[in-house]
């Protein structure tokens, strides 16, 4: 994070002068505002139909046209290294041993600079298929010490009220017996170090940059960051090129949006039978509070208040984990309409409340993150077989939306596709589709998992908070997830914002350092870091746009949707820049979602940049 002080990002090559702050945005913002209806005359902006950029054609930047690589090649690679990854990882290594093949290589593939630093959830974790994958996890010391002992859920009807709704009436998906309290990033180190020991080769600090395919168009597997390449694409004395990897099968688990895997479900039309996918974004806090107000084991979740106040959907939790320490933060659907909505200042505003502000005031927050996650549920689900590779986890995106979860689906199905392959393998296949995998699907109980939670969603999106709850309340406590019919939601998150010349502009409070708190000061505690001089990250496909359409038209959202601070408008003697200050980037991925004309690529910085959360 220190580094970032001295780094002053381009913009179509000239230097631009950022030594702005979060506090000193609502300047920006004014001067900004000021100028919207001048832009709007000036660049006479038509009304027009986005359409998503094309996803298949960001190269990386490599420092020479022609660099010799070394190449190394594995029975599969595995892409990402979470709980979808690790857990096709120990599959795979588990049924190789099984079989007498302990030369069966299983290579994992992590950007992170360490495993479980880039990992982020609230969470709560439902123990199926760990219990599956490894039978003895509490003999083997899994961090699973925290049993849930009650659920409560709350509606905050403003700033001040809430109404606590009775157990009988809470959805049956969020009711938390038998489930466990976590640090996801703990549960992560822990199966990173079940697959080392069962000899899984573990390349931490790794990005996988892009895909390599054979002459017939299948997956044969990737390509890791160079680095050491300076800003301008020159190689700096640092230079170490990237490693072609090579597989008879290649597994993603990147998490939601994937760089890779959106490049793959544009390629092979994976998607072209499924719903829009839909996202939303979690923001979360990790508080260590006053021991007479921590009540270890208790689950609390709710919705309305603040994200109401813009029509916004989504809800926020509070978890009571061990150490006197508190899981708090807020899920905001990424379908809202308003552009003036910022999720960061939604969840510093939410903390005000009375519910959550009597068990935070007076405690020390530890670490703060953000992540995207992907919760269309199965009406969104691509096909996630292709020539010589497969989707798991949020790649896919097999969170169950209703339950709030996604670690013991991402598991089972990273479990699912290292059964299929490896039966591929022991045929003698490679390279093909491994159909195999999409059936074992159908006939497990991810599958059933998927089906009941199937209309969660779009329940939410299009009926709205009362009406959506009172479905889905119906949909699972009376029919059991048997609903006769599906809903679906076909219009895409960044295909919702209204204008801004007609949106509602909130009121978001100033920082006081105990509560609330403002973007650089959280992204700081994040521990981000990116190594200084590197080709940004953050790739527009048009520079003019932010300026010329997403000013005028939506005031720019993505100051406000980012996180971190990353995307800024400023003013200066030549008028509005749009500024990036990758450097802050958490890796959420809300930018190449949300961004109303698609003209945001995330693509992956160099290995080992980014977060790296403690005990998240």
């Amino acid at each position: 994070m220190q580094e970032q002080d001295n780094q002053k990002p381009v913009i179509d090559g000239d230097t631009v002068n950022t030594d702005t702050t979060v506090a000193t945005e609502t300047a920006n913002l004014d001067k900004v505002e000021q100028t919207e209806e001048a832009t709007v005359a000036e660049v006479a902006v038509e009304e027009q139909t986005t359409q998503p950029a094309a996803v298949d054609d960001v190269a990386p930047v490599v420092a020479e046209p022609e660099v010799e690589r070394e190449s190394m090649e594995f029975d599969v690679i595995i892409v990402g290294g979470g709980p979808a990854g690790l857990s096709t990882a120990i599959r795979l290594r588990q049924l190789a041993i099984e079989a007498g093949n302990d030369e069966f290589m299983v290579c994992v593939v992590e950007k992170g600079s360490e495993f479980g630093a880039h990992t982020l959830s609230g969470a709560v974790i439902e123990p199926r298929a760990l219990n599956e994958l490894i039978p003895d996890w509490k003999e083997k010391g899994a961090p699973l010490n925290v049993p849930a002992t009650e659920d409560r859920f709350y509606y905050l009807n403003s700033a001040t009220r809430s109404t606590k709704v009775p157990d009988a009436l809470i959805p049956a998906p969020m009711h938390n017996n038998g489930n466990y309290i976590v640090s996801l990033g703990n549960v992560v180190r822990w199966l990173a170090v079940q697959a080392e020991e069962l000899e899984v080769m573990m390349f931490p600090g790794f990005a996988a940059d892009d895909i390599l395919y054979n002459d017939d168009g299948s997956v044969r597997g990737i390509l890791t960051g160079d680095l050491g390449v300076a800003a301008n694409g020159e190689a700096k004395p640092s230079f170490e090129p990237g490693y072609e990897l090579l597989a008879k099968y290649t597994v993603f688990a990147e998490g939601s949006r994937g760089h890779l895997g959106k490049r793959l479900i544009s390629r092979f039309g994976l998607d072209k039978d499924s719903d829009p996918q839909h996202y939303g974004i979690g923001l979360k806090e990790l508080w260590e509070v006053a021991p007479e107000k921590h009540e270890q084991g208790v689950v609390m979740h709710g919705l309305g208040w603040p994200l109401t106040e813009t029509g916004s959907t989504g809800g926020w939790w509070l978890y009571f984990d061990e150490n006197n320490q508190v899981s708090f933060g807020l899920v905001a659907d990424l379908s809202y309409h308003n552009p003036y909505m910022s999720p960061f200042d939604e969840l510093q505003r939410l903390k005000t409340h009375p519910v959550i502000k009597n068990v935070l005031e007076g405690g020390k927050r530890i670490s703060y993150g953000a992540r995207a996650l992907t919760k269309g549920g199965l009406n969104s689900l691509p096909k996630f077989t292709f020539p010589g590779g497969v989707l798991v986890g949020d790649d896919a995106g097999f969170l169950n939306p209703a339950k709030i979860k996604g670690t013991h689906t991402s598991m089972k199905s990273g479990m699912l596709a290292a059964e299929a392959i490896f039966e591929a393998t022991q045929a003698g296949r490679q390279h093909d589709e491994v159909v195999a995998y999409s059936t074992m699907y159908k006939e497990s109980w991810l599958y059933q998992d998927n089906y009941e939670s199937r209309n969660f969603s779009p329940a939410m999106h299009r009926m709205g908070q009362f009406m959506g709850g009172a479905f889905i309340f119906l949909e699972h406590n009376i029919l059991k997830g048997k609903m006769p019919f599906t809903i679906h939601d076909n219009l895409p998150d960044y295909d919702q914002l209204e204008r801004a010349n007609h949106a509602y502009k909130p009121t978001y409070l100033k920082p006081d350092g105990k509560l609330v708190f403002d973007k650089l000061s959280s992204v700081f505690i994040s521990n981000t870091n990116h190594a200084e001089d590197q080709p940004t990250h953050l790739k527009l496909t048009d520079p003019t746009v932010p300026i010329s359409i997403n000013l005028p038209l939506y005031a720019e959202p993505a100051r406000l949707y980012c996180p971190a601070g990353v995307y800024e408008v400023v003013k200066d003697a030549e008028g509005a820049k749009f500024v990036i200050n990758a450097q802050n980037c958490v890796h959420c991925k809300t930018c190449d979602i949300k961004d109303p004309s698609q003209n945001i690529t995330w693509v992956t910085p160099e290995g080992g940049g980014g977060p790296n959360y403690p005990n998240m």
